[in-house]
C-alpha cells in the first residue's frame, strides 16, 4: 500500500504509460466475476446461461466465505477516485465493528506504527512504479484496545488505463502476531545461546557426509589456532591436528555417532601449529536428513586449564601441601594396595618422627619450623630409591613404604634416613639448631596384616628408639613391644564407640571465682570411652591413640555435632554455654568452619554459646589453619581460649598472634601455687597481660583450697578444677542448668 497522492503530487492517472513495463499492462478493465464469459459447448442456451449464472453466484460466495474463514482483510484501492474500501474482516482484526472506523484512503497509514509508515509507503511506491512484480511488507496497526497487530500486507495492481497506468490497487492483510511473538521468543533463545556459548567458550562445527565438507565457527578455529575468514575448512583439517597418542581413541568417537541417536561425549589432545598442546573436549551427534547422508554435529571446548586444575587438585588430594610428600590418607590406601597385592613380601614400613623439632619451633616460630619439615622431606626424599614412598603423617612425623626388603636393607636406608635428617640445611633463622630422628621399622610378610597393625608396629618401634636416646632406629619385635598394637586398637574401638553408644559426653564447669557456677554457666565438654567391659577409660588413653591413628579430627567432629544436636535448645535458652577442645588434626582441616558452621545452622545453636579451646602446640604445627579458624569463629561471635597457655616457650608470641577472648593458664603453674613463688610470678604477669588485651583468665587444675585464695586474690577471675567441679555426665549438667533456668527470676538464689 501507498500513501494517497495529495493536491500537489502528480495524479496517478498522468504517470506516461511509458513509465510501466509493456507486460506489466493488464486488460483496460477491471476483471470481476460477473464480467467472466463461459465458453459456448453446444448445449441448451438459456439453460447453460442460467447455470453460469448460478455457477457464477456461487463462485463470488465462495470467495467471500473463504476471505472471512481465512481472517483476510481485504482493501481495494481507487487510485482515480482516491477511495478506498476496508472489508469488514479488516476493521474485525483490528477490533472495530462495522461503521466504527470512517474510511478514508489512508485509514490504514493513520493506523500504522510511525517506525512501520515509511517502509509500506515504499513498498507500495516501488510496486507502482513497476519496480516490484507486487506489494509485499510487514508493519504494526494499532488495535482499537491500544496494542499493536502484526499483520502481513500483500496486493498490487488489478486495473490499468488505456495507456497501461495503474488506476486500482487490490490486497490482504493477515494477522501475523502470533508468529511475529515466536520469532520474537526464538530470537530470545538464540541471543541466550549464543551468550551461553560465549561465556562457556564453546565453538561449533559441522561435518556434511555427502559433500565430504567441514563447517567450524569463529570460536572453533580460534581454539585450534586456525587464521581463516571462512567457516568452510577442508576435509581432513582436524586429523592434521590431533596427538598421535590420542589420534586413534578421537577418529573413532567421532564417527560413533553413525551408529546411535546418542550425544558422544570424547576429549582429547591437539597440537596447535606453533607446538601448544591442548586439551579439547567434544560433544558429537549424527543428524539424520531424508534428502542427503545426513551430517554430524559438534561443539568444541577447551579444557586445558580445568584439565590441569583437576590434576591439581588430584595431587592435592594425596600429597601434603608442605612437603609435597604423600599425605596420611594416601600413605594407608598405598600400604593396603601393596599388602593385598601379595607381592615383594617382606615390605618394610618405617616411622620417622624427628627429634628436638617443638624445641626449634619455640625457639625460632612456626616458619622456621614449617622450612624446616620442607628441608628434611627434601633430604628423606633425596637418599630413597625410586621404589621407595614417603609420606608425612602430619606434625613432625613421616613413614616410609619399602617394597622387597630385607633387614640389612632396611638398616643401610635407616642410616641413610638419619644423615639426612642431621645434615638438612634448616636455614639461617635456626642454622644454631640441629635435628635428628627416631626411627621405627615394622616387617609385614602376612597378607592378612591390617595398616593400621602395621603403622602400630613400626611406631611403637619408633618409641623404643626414642628411648634408647634417638637419632638411632629400631625394629619392631613382639617381645619388646611397648604398646603400639594396643594403642591401634583403642583408636579403633574409638571409632566402633562413635557408633554403638559408647562414647560419652562429660563436663566440667568452670566457675566465676568467689560466685556461684550459675554466674558463669560455662562447661567444659570433655569426652569418655566406655570399654567393650564396662569400664570408662580417660581421654588421656584414648585421645592420644586417636591422633596418633589420624581420627582425632572424626573424634572433634562427632563430639561437636553430638553435643550440639542434643543440647542445642539449652544454648539457645541462654541455660548454659558450651567449649569444645580442638585437637591440632582437626585444626588442619581447611573445611572445619564449614562444618561448625553447618551443624550450628542444623541445630539452632546460638553462635555466642559455643566456644572453641585450642592448644598453642596445636597452633604451632598448625599456624595457618588455627589462624583463618579463630578469625572465622570470632566473626561469628563464636569464643576462642588459648588452652594450656604457659607451657611452651612461644606461649606470648603466639598470644600476640591470635585475637582470643581468653586465656587458660595451664594447670602446671596452678599446682603448686601455693609454694611456689616463681609460679605466682607466672600466674601474676600471665593474669595482667590479660587483662590489658580486655581478655578473661582461667586458672586450670585448682585442687586445694589455698591455690583458690591465692587465686581470688591476684585477681584471677576464673577457674576450672575438682576443686570446684569434678567431670559429670554432660546431660546431667544440661538438664540442671535448664531447670534453673525455667525458674522465676526470685527463686534462682
Amino acid at each position: 500500500m501507498i500513501r494517497a497522492p495529495s493536491q500537489g503530487n502528480r495524479p496517478i492517472s498522468q504517470l506516461p504509460a511509458a513509465a510501466i513495463p509493456a507486460e506489466s499492462r493488464p486488460l483496460t478493465q477491471p476483471v470481476t466475476v460477473s464480467s467472466l464469459v463461459l465458453p459456448h459447448n453446444g448445449r441448451d442456451g438459456a439453460g447453460e446461461v442460467q447455470g453460469m449464472a448460478d455457477k457464477k453466484n456461487r463462485n463470488g460466495e465462495f470467495w467471500e466465505l473463504a476471505l472471512e474463514r481465512a481472517h483476510l482483510g481485504v482493501w481495494d484501492w481507487d487510485l482515480r477516485s482516491g477511495d478506498c474500501f476496508y472489508s469488514a474482516m479488516w476493521s474485525q482484526m483490528l477490533g472495530y465493528g462495522e461503521g466504527e472506523l470512517v474510511e478514508a484512503s489512508d485509514l490504514w497509514l493513520q493506523l500504522t506504527h510511525p517506525d512501520d509508515r515509511e517502509r509500506a509507503v515504499a513498498s507500495g511506491e516501488r510496486h507502482i512504479a513497476g519496480l516490484t512484480d507486487s506489494i509485499e511488507t510487514e508493519l504494526r496497526l494499532k488495535h482499537k484496545s491500544g496494542h499493536w497487530v502484526w499483520v502481513l500486507d500483500r496486493g498490487g495492481v488489478v486495473e490499468r488505463d488505456a495507456e497501461g497506468r495503474p488506476v486500482r490497487l487490490m490486497g490482504v492483510q493477515t494477522d501475523i502476531s502470533k508468529q511475529k511473538q515466536a520469532e520474537a521468543e526464538l530470537e530470545q533463545v538464540n541471543v541466550r545461546f549464543r551468550l551461553a556459548l560465549a561465556a562457556s567458550g564453546t565453538g561449533i562445527w559441522h561435518h556434511d557426509l555427502a559433500a565430504g565438507k567441514s563447517y567450524w565457527d569463529e570460536r572453533t578455529r580460534e581454539i585450534f589456532g586456525l587464521v581463516a575468514e571462512t567457516d568452510e575448512v577442508s576435509q581432513d583439517l582436524w586429523h592434521s591436528y590431533l596427538h598421535p597418542d590420542d589420534r586413534a581413541d578421537a577418529e573413532r568417537a567421532h564417527l560413533a555417532p553413525l551408529q546411535t541417536q546418542k550425544v558422544v561425549a570424547v576429549q582429547y589432545r591437539i597440537i596447535k601449529r606453533d607446538g601448544d598442546i591442548r586439551h579439547v573436549e567434544s560433544l558429537i551427534r549424527a543428524i539424520a536428513d531424508a534428502q542427503s547422508s545426513g551430517q554430524i554435529l559438534g561443539t568444541v571446548r577447551d579444557v586445558t586449564e580445568a584439565k590441569q586444575r583437576d590434576q591439581e587438585l588430584a595431587h592435592a588430594a594425596r600429597h601434603d601441601a608442605l612437603t609435597g610428600l604423600l599425605n596420611r590418607a594416601a600413605f594407608d590406601r598405598l600400604l593396603a594396595e601393596h599388602i593385598a597385592a601379595a607381592r615383594q613380601f617382606p615390605l618394610a614400613v618405617f616411622y620417622v618422627d624427628l627429634d628436638y623439632f617443638k624445641a626449634l619451633n619455640d625457639f625460632a616460630g612456626h616458619a622456621a619450623g614449617d622450612l624446616a619439615l620442607k628441608r628434611v622431606a627434601e633430604g628423606i626424599l633425596g637418599c630413597l630409591p625410586p621404589s621407595v614412598h614417603a609420606a608425612r603423617l602430619g606434625g613432625d612425623e613421616f613413614a616410609l613404604l619399602v617394597p622387597d626388603c630385607d633387614a640389612a636393607q632396611a638398616e643401610r636406608l635407616a642410616d641413610a634416613v638419619l644423615a639426612a635428617v642431621r645434615d638438612a640445611d634448616l636455614g639461617l633463622t635456626a642454622a644454631s639448631r640441629k635435628l635428628a630422628a627416631s626411627i621405627g621399622i615394622a616387617f609385614v610378610a602376612d597378607e592378612n596384616t591390617a595398616v593400621a597393625d602395621a603403622l602400630a608396629c613400626a611406631d611403637d618401634a619408633c618409641y623404643a628408639a626414642k628411648a634408647a636416646g634417638r637419632n638411632r632406629f629400631a625394629v619392631f619385635s613382639p617381645e619388646t613391644t611397648s604398646g603400639g598394637l594396643n594403642a591401634a586398637r583403642l583408636a579403633a574401638d574409638t571409632v566402633d564407640a562413635m557408633e554403638d553408644g559408647r562414647l560419652k559426653l562429660f563436663g566440667q564447669e568452670i566457675h566465676r571465682l568467689g560466685q556461684p557456677w550459675q554466674e558463669n554457666r560455662h562447661v567444659e565438654v570433655l569426652a569418655r570411652l566406655a570399654g567393650r567391659n564396662g569400664r570408662l577409660i580417660p581421654p588421656g588413653e584414648f585421645i592420644p591413640a586417636a591422633e596418633r591413628f589420624g581420627i582425632a579430627s572424626r573424634l572433634d567432629r562427632w563430639i561437636i555435632r553430638t553435643a550440639l544436636s542434643l543440647h542445642g535448645p539449652a544454648l539457645k535458652s541462654g541455660a548454659l554455654t558450651l567449649g569444645f577442645n580442638l585437637s591440632a588434626q582437626t585444626l588442619s582441616d581447611p573445611q572445619l568452619w564449614d562444618f561448625v558452621d553447618a551443624v550450628i545452622d542444623e541445630t539452632g545453636a546460638p553462635h555466642s554459646g559455643i566456644g572453641f579451646e585450642i592448644t598453642e602446640t596445636a597452633a604451632v604445627t598448625n599456624f595457618t589453619a588455627a589462624e583463618e579458624f579463630v578469625r572465622k569463629a570470632r566473626e561469628r561471635r563464636c569464643r576462642v581460649s588459648l588452652d594450656d597457655f604457659g607451657a611452651g616457650m612461644s606461649s606470648f608470641e603466639y598470644l600476640r598472634r591470635f585475637p582470643v577472648d581468653t586465656i587458660k593458664i595451664d594447670g602446671s603453674f596452678i599446682e603448686h601455687i601455693a609454694e611456689s613463688r616463681f609460679d605466682r610470678e607466672i600466674v601474676s604477669a600471665i593474669s595482667g597481660i590479660a587483662r590489658s588485651l580486655d581478655c578473661s583468665v582461667v586458672a586450670e587444675k585448682i585442687e586445694e583450697q589455698d591455690a583458690l585464695d591465692i587465686l581470688r586474690d591476684m585477681g584471677v577471675a576464673f577457674g576450672q578444677g575438682f576443686l570446684l567441679h569434678q567431670p559429670e555426665p554432660l546431660q546431667a549438667i544440661v538438664t540442671r542448668a535448664s531447670a534453673r533456668a525455667a525458674l522465676p527470676a526470685g527463686r534462682r538464689a
